[in-house]
């Protein structure tokens, strides 16, 4: 079967090897989604889920019990006091900015000390003008690098002892960097020295892609709040859009004015039928986010085997999802990716080329062959096209077709 999907003999054999190798890995994985099915399955069944909550409401959405229960499984999932749940969020970053949006005023200032956020924030903070921006808006944007994969603990006490920070934001995934993602016990470190010199500051962590990676989520360790979106690790590849923002109940408050309206906050927004999809996709979270660790493990390993440069070794704890392969070619990078494509279930015959992308600087070339489009929890690959060229692959529905989509995007590369 694989020969007549295009994949060699040679390269086949490697993949047996490499599978041998990272059979431990994939026990330590096991353990963990073992972990977090069951924190899922008795949320559930704390809340008493049955066929009524998959009911829609239209129109301005009052009363809807599969809604409201719906975000209290997700809080208690992700250790919160209360959360947003929304199809009405577009993207994870849109979930950002309303939280942006809604915990911060004029002459606030804006932290981040993991250096600056992914590229699609950068017309939201005003990095990049735009006049709806937070800057326009009068709100300071500072930034803090970090040294050595780890948090500037002698910059973020200095900065914190000069008072005036409001909000103090942490991307765990790397984004298009290339500095590691970030462990929840880095978070756990960094919080606990975050409140030896701020008490009130918001602690607001983007969590994409790292959701039920480990057993522990940020609001655990001391968060105050988390965002995510729904088309990564929470939605199980089955929710059709949406994310969240999950933690204390006074930020979420203000979360769901900003998304609404201002004194209706979480009690309008019409489900439109889409909470089994939602409830379905957190139920299988745990064993998609598994599966799209494996992938990433046997990525690693079978690339590093080939010599290239990868982050994280196939052996490495993680943070999140995503798999970094260095290429240093862009031809490699534009071949992987399309080979990526050439594996996947839906758009197999379409060629993914390099465009400029709203919220980009340079411009990037992404594999998704998804059913819901822009789904990352699926398998696909993207990158920026700049020096040193670098894949960023993360998803994988099921760790046999993220291995057949490997070896395509392998054998595409290598193997013409």
């Amino acid at each position: 079967m694989y020969q007549e999907f295009g994949i060699s003999d040679k390269l086949i054999n490697l993949a047996n090897e490499v599978e041998k190798d990272i059979e431990p890995i994939f026990k330590k994985i096991n353990k963990v989604c073992e972990y977090n099915s069951i924190k899922v399955l008795k949320s559930f069944q704390k809340n008493n889920i049955s066929d009524m909550h998959f009911n829609q409401t239209t129109g301005y959405g009052y009363g809807d019990i599969g809604r409201d229960t719906c975000e209290k499984v997700f809080a208690e999932v992700l250790g919160a006091e209360d959360a947003l749940v929304r199809g009405q969020f577009i993207s994870g970053t849109h979930a950002l900015t309303v939280a942006l949006f809604a915990f911060l005023r004029p002459g606030d200032t804006m932290l981040s000390i993991a250096g600056k956020p992914y590229d699609t924030l950068d017309e939201v903070i005003g990095i990049k003008e735009n006049n709806s921006s937070l800057k326009s808006f009068g709100i300071n944007y500072e930034k803090i690098e970090l040294i050595n994969n780890d948090f500037d603990y002698e910059q973020i006490e200095k900065r914190l002892k000069q008072g005036k920070v409001k909000l103090i934001e942490i991307q765990r995934s790397k984004g298009y960097s290339t500095r590691k993602s970030i462990k929840i016990e880095q978070v756990e470190k960094v919080i606990k020295h975050i409140r030896k010199y701020s008490k009130d500051a918001i602690i607001m962590i983007d969590n994409c892609y790292c959701e039920f990676v480990n057993e522990k989520e940020p609001l655990e360790v001391g968060a105050d709040v988390i965002v995510g979106s729904l088309i990564k690790n929470l939605g199980g590849g089955i929710a059709p859009n949406g994310a969240y923002i999950a933690g204390k109940k006074e930020l979420i408050k203000l979360a769901a004015e900003r998304l609404t309206v201002p004194g209706e906050g979480k009690e309008v927004g019409p489900t439109l039928g889409i909470t089994k999809s939602i409830l379905q996709g957190l139920f299988m979270a745990p064993s998609v986010v598994s599966s799209s660790l494996k992938t990433a493990v046997f990525a690693s390993r079978m690339l590093e085997k080939l010599g290239y440069e990868v982050e994280p070794k196939y052996d490495e704890e993680r943070a999140d999802i995503v798999q970094n392969i260095n290429f240093n070619d862009e031809i490699k990078l534009i071949k992987y990716c399309q080979g990526i494509q050439m594996g996947s279930p839906i758009d197999s015959n379409s060629i993914p080329e390099a465009w400029d992308m709203p919220g980009y600087t340079d411009k990037v070339i992404m594999a998704a062959g998804a059913f819901t489009q822009g789904s990352s929890i699926e398998l696909s690959c993207d990158g920026p096209i700049r020096p040193p060229y670098i894949a960023f692959m993360q998803g994988g529905l099921t760790y046999e077709y993220g291995k057949i989509g490997v070896l395509k995007a392998i054998e595409n590369m290598e193997g013409k």
